[in-house]
């Protein structure tokens, strides 16, 4: 689900992932005349980051690619709306990317979502395969072994606790005990290991301190991927305002006006 209850298009609009994804924009450096995928492309957040740097670049081309019908189509209507005329929409599984492109691509950028994907070694294979040679992946993940700093350890600990305990008092529930895609951390080594394997020379990697205030926290909270993560076996609509009251309860319990959340963001070259 993408749009509407429990979508991921209300925290897109902080300020705080914004800026995150303008790095992996710039990262990427779109140049005139290229065609770029912006893979699992959503709502269209980088897709129009790309846009607007390359607004007068009349060769160029964006491919906003995802499997969810509904969230092209929002990003369309988005883009369209902005007067933004150089982007195709195109609908497939990464698993198929290769066949769903008409030729190959100069770069392919991946925005907070290589994390959810089980068979990584496959999915670098067929963006290996879509890049033209010496062409440029980039993507960022939050999710990977390395994002805490004590500080966030220790708001987390606390939130899901507090989280648990009012799960349990309310609603006699309890999370049952099983792990999604996303919280199968991989660490910014194993990442760039799998890379290389597939053919990908490391031309960057960076590991970037975000501040996040209380709201990305609270609208972290509304999105099903997030939810399922934190209190799986709980119905969403259950387990969304628990996590949202508690996020704020925290907060406010510690005395906290932001919490540092990590960031890492790879840039690999294909070989020629």
């Amino acid at each position: 689900m993408v749009s509407g209850e429990f979508g991921f298009k209300k925290f897109t609009e902080n300020a705080f992932y914004k800026g995150v994804n303008i790095r992996l924009v710039e990262a990427a450096q779109p140049t005139a005349g290229q065609h770029i995928v912006d893979l699992a492309c959503g709502t269209g957040l980088v897709t129009t980051l790309l846009a607007e740097k390359l607004q007068d670049a009349k060769e160029s081309l964006i491919i906003a690619f995802d499997h969810s019908s509904s969230a092209l189509r929002q990003a369309k209507e988005e883009l369209a709306n902005a007067g933004v005329t150089l982007v195709e929409f195109v609908q497939g599984r990464m698993e198929e990317l290769s066949d769903n492109l008409k030729q190959s691509v100069d770069t392919i950028v991946f925005g907070n979502g290589i994390h959810y994907v089980p068979d990584k070694a496959s999915l670098l294979e067929q963006v290996f395969v879509s890049l033209k040679p010496g062409g440029t992946f980039v993507f960022n993940t939050s999710f990977y072994e390395g994002w805490t700093r004590p500080e966030s350890q220790a708001f987390a600990r606390r939130w899901m606790a507090r989280a648990v305990r009012e799960l349990r008092e309310q609603h006699g529930l309890r999370p049952i005990r099983d792990k999604v895609e996303s919280r199968n951390y991989l660490t910014a080594d194993q990442y760039c290991e799998l890379l290389e394997t597939q053919g990908f020379s490391i031309k960057e990697r960076e590991e970037i301190s975000v501040e996040v205030p209380v709201s990305g926290w609270v609208d972290i909270s509304e999105f099903e991927d997030f939810i399922a993560g934190a209190m799986p076996g709980v119905p969403l609509a259950t387990a969304s305002p628990i996590l949202q009251n508690t996020a704020r309860q925290t907060f406010s319990d510690m005395n906290l006006t932001h919490v540092p959340r990590n960031w890492l963001q790879i840039v690999a070259t294909r070989s020629a």
